[in-house]
């Protein structure tokens, strides 16, 4: 998979990872894509890892999976470091 799937696979499965887990983030679209792209990241490594899966194509359901799992955990980390205190 090229550089521009890798894209379009982290703003997807960013916005899917929001979606999921609904809330006030900072950030807009370009923290969308790099918690996505670092997700899906994240999640190759960990499937690769753990389970001695990896990542497919882009229209594979395991590639989704990984890519999403890896951004909810990414968003939850970084929901966690910059929590305003307070809120």
């Amino acid at each position: 998979m090229g550089i521009l799937g890798w894209i379009v696979l982290g703003l997807l499965a960013g916005g899917i990872a929001k979606m999921l887990m609904p809330g006030r983030d900072p950030g807009g679209c370009l923290v969308t894509v790099l918690l996505g792209v670092g997700g899906a990241l994240l999640g190759g490594w960990l499937g690769r890892t753990l389970f001695d899966t990896d990542l497919g194509t882009f229209f594979d359901l395991r590639t989704w999976g990984l890519a999403v799992a890896g951004a909810v955990l990414i968003l939850l980390i970084h929901r966690l470091v910059f929590a305003r205190s307070g809120d």
